[in-house]
């Protein structure tokens, strides 16, 4: 069997930051940010370049260790096969391991990028092998998801496959993002290490119902999102880790500005009533000081890692 036909390319693609669990919908729910990567992917005549500029630059592998290598190697062979060689360049703006899908966005990055560079790619891995295949590697496809197909998504593994699945829904016009990224690092795994094995069948039965809410507050009715976002299952355990992002989170809602920690933090994600920081970045800086959160209003990227050159 002859293997996949490749573009050269460069094909480029601009992977969106995200926010998973929102509050109660623990590694459920997600939306894109409007935050990008940008990820340049060609194929050469033999062996593999790396060239990584912005966040993590300094830090991050230059071989077939970047995660970004390994998703797009990955992809490949679902596509078929290997290219005889890759040339790979990385403009991280997305901050790293802050609770906004870093990792994430290397991984849809890579896989959609493979999928560029071989002929009928979008046929032989469709969005719903390239979500599964990305939550393999990453563990779990709460960020992914949104990273992939954009919007806010509810992210499921399934009953018989164990495969991950998603449903893709349009943010309401009126759900507003604003994070507050602090200078700390946070790391899900040992974020995850404290949280308990069990938690009483009260609190289980309030989240879901604050998660099922929170469908409804992110895409009909923003006005209910501060209910919506009260959490039982992980933030107040999370705590020793991250107390200042804690502190301005009860600081938020305690003046009524629904806020949540992104992902596994320690960045939090606050929701204004009407688009910009004000309010947000005022009770950050009582809160924490004016240099401990770099505080900026986003919105909600309708489009996920999009293809932007083939």
């Amino acid at each position: 069997m002859s293997g996949p036909v490749f573009r050269a390319g460069p094909v480029t693609v601009r992977p969106p930051a995200t926010t998973a669990n929102i509050g109660p919908g623990y590694d459920a729910l997600g939306a894109a940010l409007t935050w990008y990567d940008e990820v340049e992917l060609a194929v050469a005549d033999t062996g593999l370049t790396v060239e990584l500029d912005g966040e993590g630059a300094a830090d991050l592998p230059r071989d077939e260790g970047h995660l970004l290598v390994r998703a797009a190697r990955a992809a490949f062979d679902r596509l078929g096969g290997q290219p005889p060689g890759l040339r790979l360049r990385c403009v991280n703006t997305i901050p790293q391991a802050r609770g906004l899908g870093s990792s994430s966005a290397a991984v849809v990055g890579g896989i959609v990028a493979a999928r560029a560079l071989v002929e009928g790619g979008d046929e032989l891995l469709d969005d719903e092998a390239a979500l599964a295949l990305a939550a393999e590697i990453e563990g779990h496809p709460d960020n992914v998801a949104p990273c992939l197909l954009g919007g806010v998504t509810i992210a499921w593994a399934d009953d018989v496959t164990g495969r991950a699945r998603a449903a893709r829904m349009e943010p309401a016009a009126g759900v507003h993002p604003v994070i507050c990224v602090p200078a700390l690092r946070g790391y899900t795994a040992a974020s995850r290490g404290l949280l308990p094995a069990d938690v009483p069948h009260a609190e289980a039965a309030a989240n879901a119902g604050r998660a099922a809410l929170l469908v409804r507050a992110l895409t009909a009715a923003p006005e209910l999102l501060l209910p919506a976002t009260r959490d039982w299952l992980h933030q107040n355990y999370r705590r020793p880790s991250m107390p200042q992002s804690l502190d301005l989170v009860d600081a938020l809602r305690a003046e009524g500005i629904p806020a949540v920690v992104s992902g596994a933090g320690p960045t939090v994600l606050a929701f204004s009533a009407m688009p910009g920081t004000e309010g947000v970045e005022a009770i950050a800086t009582k809160v924490a000081g004016s240099d401990t959160f770099a505080v900026t209003a986003l919105d909600v990227s309708t489009a996920g890692a999009a293809v932007i050159q083939r």
